[in-house]
């Protein structure tokens, strides 16, 4: 399975796709970038001449790139490619250290913890094109094919 395939199973569109594209995919684990347009809803109000990209975004790129993609892309011999698979996130820990700022391009680098019945938790890693990192965290979810 290509990036370009699992992209093509994510089950999100704009303005909630958090992928631009994937890096490296393998059985252990994923990396891939999104860039946070400077148009983007969530600036608007958060905050107040100084738009920040909210933690929770920036959960949902992690939990996008380094949950889902990887997921899809561990399911691949299960997944029909003609319907994007079910996506439950089950449970989520991250700390963030620097924030986000709108136009920054940042990186999901993800390492399986343990995949089995369809239950997949990583290490996930979130990097600014400074390379520092920004966040870090576990998370957890169901795939089902």
């Amino acid at each position: 399975m290509t990036p370009n395939n699992i992209l093509a199973l994510l089950p999100y569109n704009e303005p909630f796709l958090f992928v631009h594209g994937i890096e490296k995919v393998s059985e252990n684990g994923i990396s891939g970038y999104y860039t946070f347009k400077e148009d983007a809803f969530f600036y608007k109000g958060h905050f107040k001449n100084n738009p920040v990209t909210p933690g929770v975004i920036l959960s949902e790129c992690m939990a996008q790139i380094g949950l889902v993609c990887l997921g899809i892309y561990l399911l691949k011999d299960k997944i029909d490619p003609k319907q994007s698979p079910e996506i439950a996130l089950t449970s989520h820990t991250v700390d963030f250290f620097v924030p986000v700022f709108p136009n920054e391009k940042v990186k999901v680098v993800s390492e399986k913890e343990v995949f089995r019945f369809n239950k997949l938790r990583c290490k996930v890693k979130l990097f600014n094109s400074r390379e520092e990192l920004v966040a870090r965290g576990k998370i957890s979810g169901m795939i089902k094919a």
